[in-house]
């Protein structure tokens, strides 16, 4: 709630920021998902601000940052919601599921369990959210190789049996992170514009 009343304050500042708010064709929101220490903050503020902090601390409750991009000819407000990993925010996270259309599950290919609850994770996600949402189950951190406990071919057999779009990313050198969003805002653009035509 939080998040959402700050971002509609900000729309009010001056009548600039309002023209400006309004300058897309389509807002999608999307939600960063996956164990705590994943890189979910990383992969967002990489997104959002291409920037990467090496000591993030880990993210109490929800955090949301937006950019907006072109999406087949179209202005797209993507608003990515990174959800707090940890057990104990669980309850209040859930229903920051409601509306999102697009989701990134993310895992880090270092530590076996994160992918070993991607499962959960998805369980909960298509529980709480639209039946249509767009998912890509992303394996963060790439760049750590030589540390690897999930192999990329475990991570690709899981997301096609589930039927996710899948990448390696990596935020630190910004390896797949803009591919991540542009393939899932695309889909997502693509079913919105599809229901339209009917």
């Amino acid at each position: 709630m939080i998040g959402s009343l700050l971002f509609v304050r900000s729309k009010r500042k001056t009548k600039m920021a309002h023209r400006v708010e309004q300058d897309y064709d389509y807002l999608f929101k999307i939600v960063l998902i996956g164990d705590s220490g994943v890189g979910k903050s990383n992969i967002l503020s990489r997104f959002t601000r291409n920037e990467f902090c090496l000591e993030s601390k880990s993210t109490i409750g929800v955090e949301f940052a937006t950019r907006t991009l072109q999406v087949e000819g179209k202005t797209v407000k993507a608003q990515i919601w990174d959800t707090a990993g940890q057990e104990r925010y669980r309850a209040i996270t859930s229903a920051y599921y409601r509306g999102a259309v697009g989701a990134l599950l993310v895992y880090d290919i270092t530590k076996r369990q994160t992918f070993d609850n991607a499962l959960r994770w998805l369980r909960e996600l298509r529980d709480h959210a639209d039946s249509n949402i767009v998912i890509m189950m992303a394996g963060n951190k790439s760049d750590l190789n030589h540390l690897r406990s999930v192999s990329e071919e475990d991570g690709r057999n899981l997301a096609e049996a589930e039927g996710l779009s899948f990448l390696e990313t990596s935020a630190l050198e910004a390896t797949n992170v803009e591919k991540a969003f542009q393939t899932v805002l695309t889909e997502i653009y693509h079913i919105i514009s599809k229901n339209h035509e009917r």
